[in-house]
């Protein structure tokens, strides 16, 4: 085998980011995946979330929908069209996998449920991924990422004591619930190729979110103490935050023992520091800790980023460069890993698309093509993957049933 999932097959019923993320990493692994939209209801990264190229919206020209759809098919079908409908269930029959994102009860409406979908492949991998899950009294709960890392309970823990919660960046628990979403279709061909039963996988996102936070549900559990917002602060670290640099940039450093602790004073030069009593253990650190970041942000302030990183490093302090868009597009270690790999689209031109963040050492996985156009690989994945006569495409296009 080339590809450590050669021959692999998967119908991607999904939009937006949770489900079509799971599709395009078996895709860089070598899956055939077919991203299945409608030209009259597309993708909704396609046209509702910049960057656009040149800041012109199109179909074709989001930045958002190409980073999460590399390597993949793309073709259109009117599903509320019964010879469209029709052809999905030829394309259901074809694959090993379907994936879908949508609203609980949406695929049903569709005709194309799970217990529909398995009586035209009986060896049928589904995964269906929601907010809340198929089941349960708010199964049908609307929302992004935005609204699910509130409700996981990261919202509450993030910014100051004394401001409001602070949302994170981007739809953070979708992509937690990928990498579960990606596990649990490999697992559900496992299972398949050793008995030769159908899986259906109820993948909730809420639920791969709030594992994250075991820590603090520990902590409640034992003592009832409800956690709380706290800044960058650490119970188990002093000096922890991120600090000022030279032009704009800044440093985060942290110190986890008292070993630490002087191994920093002694690289920053600042041997008073240990011999003050507001700093001569954690507990006092902490007791004075606003005071303990001002003195090292002064003396953060007006040195490079990067030097203060690597100086602390080599003294064995914890501290690294806080990266931005920029560093991340340049930095050497994701360089050398080859996270970034370009490729040519026909309407944004050169894009760098991400690889998946692990590796295989005798099946590599690459970024195989650019994001498809609405409809692109149409007579491809028609014609070549299901055998679809020229002319039978020609009339479905015609009667409404392709798109």
């Amino acid at each position: 085998m080339n590809d450590a999932l050669q021959n692999v097959k998967v119908l991607e019923l999904g939009s937006y980011a949770a489900g079509p993320c799971i599709g395009k990493y078996l895709a860089n692994f070598g899956a055939q995946v077919v991203h299945l939209e409608s030209k009259d209801r597309p993708d909704g990264f396609r046209l509702q979330y910049p960057p656009y190229k040149d800041d012109k919206v199109g179909v074709n020209r989001s930045g958002c929908f190409a980073i999460f759809n590399d390597s993949k098919y793309g073709a259109t079908l009117n599903l509320k069209h019964p010879d469209g409908l029709a052809l999905a269930y030829r394309l259901v029959k074809w694959a090993d996998i379907v994936i879908e994102n949508m609203r609980p009860g949406v695929v049903d409406r569709l005709g194309l449920g799970y217990e529909t979908l398995r009586r035209h492949n009986p060896s049928l991998i589904m995964l269906s991924t929601s907010n809340m899950g198929q089941t349960g009294p708010n199964a049908r709960h609307p929302g992004f990422g935005t609204q699910l890392s509130s409700l996981c309970g990261f919202t509450h823990l993030t910014g100051e004591p004394e401001r409001p919660p602070q949302s994170i960046y981007g739809p953070y628990v979708d992509f937690i619930a990928v990498a579960f979403g990606g596990a649990a279709v490999l697992a559900g061909l496992d299972h398949r190729r050793r008995t030769g039963e159908s899986v259906y996988i109820d993948l909730s996102q809420y639920e791969a979110g709030v594992q994250f936070l075991s820590s603090a549900f520990v902590d409640y559990s034992a003592t009832g103490a409800v956690a709380h917002r706290d800044g960058n602060r650490d119970p188990g670290a002093a000096p922890h935050g991120c600090y000022p640099c030279r032009e704009g940039r800044w440093c985060a450093i942290s110190c986890w023992d008292e070993e630490e602790w002087a191994r920093f004073c002694n690289a920053a030069e600042k041997p008073t520091w240990l011999k003050d009593s507001r700093f001569n253990s954690l507990a006092s650190r902490k007791k004075h800790e606003a005071e303990l970041n001002r003195l090292v942000a002064d003396w953060t302030r007006d040195k490079d980023a990067s030097w203060i990183m690597e100086h602390l490093q080599r003294s064995g302090v914890h501290a690294a460069v806080v990266h931005t868009m920029r560093d991340l597009f340049s930095d050497p270690q994701l360089e050398f890993r080859q996270i970034w790999q370009s490729k040519e689209h026909p309407e944004i031109g050169p894009q760098h698309y991400r690889m998946v963040s692990y590796q295989l050492e005798d099946t590599p996985g690459r970024i195989r093509g650019p994001a498809p156009c609405l409809g692109e690989h149409n007579a491809e994945v028609f014609q070549s993957l299901l055998g679809l006569p020229p002319e039978e495409q020609q009339r479905l296009l015609e009667n409404g049933a392709l798109t």
